[in-house]
């Protein structure tokens, strides 16, 4: 759900940084995630258990059986985030090197090898649509997405420029099941948890 209008300009603007201040006030009080995207402030409310965080630990382990050493699957804080794009995002996965990883505050958006989301029950339009059009913004090369809902997913990547921005130029469709490369990495999408009725 979108809680901030659509046609604020953010950037490093004043209402940039006021949506910032609001997405940590109630990071600590409000269940589930608040992220700012170019078309406001988002709130998804994934459940802490079952299949969505399932999901994320089978991706993570998985990935970081085939990844070398220097390379890790990422799951939790911290957000990535441009200021200048006016975007804050915590990807469900972030293929990212250790060394990227040691700075101040949220990690540069550029230095992630990929973000992998698990689509939300609660707003599966953040993940195949606002995270579409975002990550690229953000220069994340490659973007997976795996939906509970369907046991399908798709891997994005190419980034090119278009009249409206950065957008992905490639997308492979997959089926729960299928062997999925992410990056240099090509791991087994089988026997993931869907969800239930």
């Amino acid at each position: 759900m979108t809680i901030a209008p659509d046609n604020a300009r953010q950037g490093t603007s004043h209402v940039y940084r006021a949506m910032r201040k609001l997405v940590a006030s109630m990071d600590d009080t409000i269940p589930g995630k608040f992220e700012i995207t170019k078309k406001g402030i988002v709130h998804d409310m994934t459940a802490p258990v079952g299949p969505h965080e399932l999901t994320t630990l089978h991706l993570r382990k998985r990935l970081e059986k085939v990844m070398p050493d220097e390379i890790v699957a990422h799951t939790g804080e911290p957000d990535v985030e441009d200021e200048s794009e006016g975007i804050l995002r915590r990807p469900d996965v972030m293929v990212i090197a250790w060394k990227d990883m040691e700075v101040p505050g949220s990690f540069d958006p550029r230095t992630l090898i990929a973000a992998i989301e698990v689509v939300s029950r609660s707003n599966p339009d953040n993940d195949w649509v606002g995270k579409t059009r975002d990550y690229p913004l953000l220069g994340i090369p490659v973007y997976a997405v795996f939906d509970p809902r369907t046991g399908t997913g798709a891997v994005l990547t190419d980034i090119h420029s278009t009249p409206d921005g950065p957008r992905y130029a490639t997308r492979k469709d997959f089926v729960y099941g299928e062997d999925v490369t992410i990056g240099d990495w090509t791991i087994s999408s089988e026997n993931l948890p869907l969800y239930g009725d």
